[in-house]
């Protein structure tokens, strides 16, 4: 472990022994791995989640489940390390490739950064071919499209100063961004920051719930107009939802779930 390291990573992680291990070999091939200390939330995984992470050379941080949030166990882990910059990474998100920390650590050369994080659409679906810089403004026209800690990194003294909210069910990381945005920091969002981290291979179900989480997590925080059964009804026969064609989009029992969970979500967040 380096004696001062440049990068901190915090996974947080739940029976993942099928992916945590992978997950740390990639963080072990970075350019800057000597550079980088990891730490591992679990939140009581029944697997072989723990044991793999301590032979990764992870320093290992438990919590039992009935305590987990979203937040409360990211900021368990950021209470544990000792970098300037630190990175949330999902316990089944891949790094691309070998120099992606570095890309991330450098991203925030530019002192105007709050946190970065990488992923390829746009806020109106559009393919990223850059870094788009986020201020209020932007954030404003778009409000659920941001940062994410699926893969994402943030200045240490920021959260030392204001932690992720725990109360939340989902989207503590918007949230988050939100209020250093409002305080005129930027967010990053780029491409060449994103990692291997698909959901659209969960079952409907589970789509229905990441959905309903993260519309009732932005209910809490940001004055939304209603969200109507109409309004879910016209996006659903408007929008393909990145799928190939309109039927396609129409027919996918995962897309219908999110659109569900959405509308459920943001009912439920609503205030009063």
């Amino acid at each position: 472990m380096p004696s001062e390291p440049r990068v901190s990573v915090v996974i947080r992680a739940k029976n993942e022994a099928e992916s945590i291990g992978k997950t740390l070999a990639l963080l072990g091939s970075q350019t800057i791995a000597a550079e980088t200390e990891v730490v591992v939330v679990d939140s009581g995984s029944r697997d072989r989640t723990v044991a793999i992470a301590r032979d990764g050379g992870a320093r290992i941080v438990e919590m039992p489940a009935s305590a987990f949030t979203y937040g409360r166990s990211l900021n368990l882990g950021c209470a544990e390390t000792r970098a300037p910059l630190i990175i949330a990474l999902s316990a089944h998100a891949f790094p691309l490739d070998d120099s992606w920390l570095e890309r991330m650590a450098a991203t925030f050369d530019d002192a105007r950064v709050a946190c970065a994080c990488g992923y390829p659409g746009g806020p109106e679906g559009e393919l990223l071919t850059g870094p788009r810089v986020q201020d209020m403004a932007d954030a404003l026209r778009y409000p659920f499209w941001g940062y994410s800690n699926a893969s994402g990194g943030f200045r240490a003294h920021l959260w030392r100063e204001r932690a992720f909210r725990e109360d939340m069910p989902g989207t503590e990381d918007k949230e988050w961004a939100w209020h250093w945005l409002e305080r005129g920091w930027v967010t990053v969002v780029d491409p060449a920051l994103a990692v291997d981290h698909d959901h659209f291979g969960e079952d409907p179900v589970r789509l229905y719930r990441r959905a309903h989480r993260e519309a009732y997590g932005h209910a809490m925080f940001q004055d939304l107009e209603p969200y109507t059964f109409a309004e879910l009804a016209r996006e659903w026969w408007t929008d393909q939802g990145g799928r190939k064609n309109m039927l396609r989009a129409r027919l996918s029992p995962r897309r219908g779930a999110q659109l569900l969970g959405w509308w459920a979500g943001r009912r439920a967040g609503r205030p009063g």
